[in-house]
């Protein structure tokens, strides 16, 4: 993979579009780098330069040849004090489309260049305004789809994550210095401490970094969402419910078996988290050639789902080939919805299964203690507060993952006399994996992965 970010050089300065595409009331175009405020200074009606950092001035863009282009204001940011750690300008212009790209046009024909995606965070990385953990909260902040994510995200940001990084580096450094100290010095028979206090303090360390790990499945959660799909016989209900759910009308409900042959799916908000909600085929043995298709692409969303609302009928109880269905579910990410409650049936089946709900989809009755039983098997300890640090990124968990398994061989190492050589280099590897989720140790094929999701203008 080619590295998209390089250092930024001496006179490149770098120009985006910072707000979304399209019209609207303002569009911010952002310029940072060297010669941003002698591009300003040019094509700004006042005397940019002079201008002292963080101050707003109003006045007129212009065209290289003098023509106004549009009223505007113009925000400084100077050097350290800049979010990219460069002088940085910011024109904050009418909304319109055409308006944003003529003034954009404007710096980039000055000899500005276009900026790359997320270069300007990047910078902001480069300078040591942000470490790498604090970068990806950028772009985690502005995805956010629920309170969960933003608090995360926030939290983030804000270095709580950095910290317990840097803590952990900390007190396994300490370590690592006695174990090259073993490897420098073997004729000297040093020991700063007894290897059963290494192994305590390693114990602990890992102790630590296990809590943090345990924080992904939280943290997943609250980043991604939850993919939750609708499950069952056909006409048992299951587009009746997601259009409840969802509160519109969004699949077509009719009393003909196998009306939904496609898997439909819309995103919806649930007890503040983000959710996306599928309903699929009706599963029956007798189905017909395109509903077979239909029942094929029900398996691969019952794959992919992290929840599954499997929907029975109340009037009909469990069918033979409903009971072979659910005995193939996943018991601890199903909840069974029995549907249509408002119609006389008998006493319901017990099932061994991780909820049971009772529904009237007709009636709108029930969907409190469905959306309850949602939320009691999504967040398995209850929801995180927002003083607790989550692991929401693939990336770190992989990475802490590492770093544990090293910590572990090391303490492992210590107890059955394994050669300091060896125990130094894991111990190596340990601190290396902690310190590639905050920039202190990274490759380049990384830092393309993660700036290149960012947009144009950040």
């Amino acid at each position: 993979m080619d590295f998209v970010h390089q250092t930024p050089k001496e006179g490149d300065t770098i120009a985006a579009i910072a707000t979304p595409p399209g019209s609207g009331g303002v569009a911010i175009i952002r310029i940072s780098g060297p010669n941003a405020l002698d591009l300003a200074d040019r094509f700004f009606s006042g005397k940019v330069k002079s201008y002292t950092t963080h101050t707003a001035h109003y006045g007129k863009v212009l065209g290289a040849d003098g023509e106004v282009i549009d009223d505007a204001l113009l925000l400084v940011m100077l050097g350290e004090k800049s979010y990219t750690g460069e002088d940085t300008v910011e024109v904050h212009c009418h909304g319109g489309s055409l308006i944003a790209r003529a003034v954009l046009e404007t710096f980039i024909t000055g000899g500005a260049r276009m900026a790359q995606p997320g270069e300007f965070t990047f910078r902001a990385f480069m300078s040591g305004k942000l470490d790498l953990a604090q970068a990806e909260a950028v772009q985690e902040l502005i995805a956010a789809q629920s309170s969960y994510a933003l608090n995360a995200a926030g939290s983030q940001l804000q270095g709580a994550l950095s910290k317990k990084i840097q803590g952990f580096q900390h007190d396994l450094t300490d370590i690592a210095a006695i174990l090259e100290a073993w490897v420098d010095f073997p004729e000297e028979d040093l020991e700063f401490a007894p290897r059963e206090e290494l192994c305590e303090k390693l114990s602990d360390a890992e102790d630590s970094i296990k809590r943090l790990l345990d924080t992904f499945h939280d943290g997943k959660v609250a980043h991604d969402g939850i993919t939750m799909c609708l499950v069952g016989a056909p006409n048992v209900g299951k587009s009746s419910i997601m259009n409840v759910l969802l509160g519109k009308d969004r699949a077509i409900v009719t009393h003909i078996p196998g009306t939904t042959r496609d898997v439909l799916e819309d995103n919806i908000k649930l007890n503040d988290l983000h959710f996306r909600l599928l309903d699929t085929a009706g599963i029956r043995d007798d189905a017909e050639l395109i509903e077979r298709e239909g029942i094929r692409k029900t398996h691969e969303a019952i794959q992919e789902a992290d929840l599954i609302l499997f929907v029975l009928d109340v009037t009909k109880g469990i069918e033979a080939f409903e009971a072979k269905m659910l005995a193939e579910l996943p018991h601890n990410r199903t909840i069974c919805v029995w549907n249509k409650k408002d119609m006389p049936h008998e006493a319901l089946e017990s099932i061994n299964i991780a909820a049971t709900v009772e529904v009237s989809a007709l009636q709108n009755k029930g969907f409190d203690d469905l959306k309850n039983a949602i939320d009691k098997i999504v967040w398995d300890k209850g929801p995180p507060s927002k003083e607790e640090v989550l692991v929401t990124s693939t990336r770190h968990k992989e990475a802490l993952a590492h770093a544990l398994e090293a910590a572990s061989r090391v303490r492992e190492g210590l107890t059955t006399d394994v050669s300091p050589e060896f125990l130094a280099s894991d111990m190596r590897e340990c601190l290396n994996a902690l310190g590639s989720i905050i920039g202190t140790n990274i490759t380049e094929d990384i830092l393309t992965t993660i700036f290149s999701k960012f947009c144009v203008g950040k």
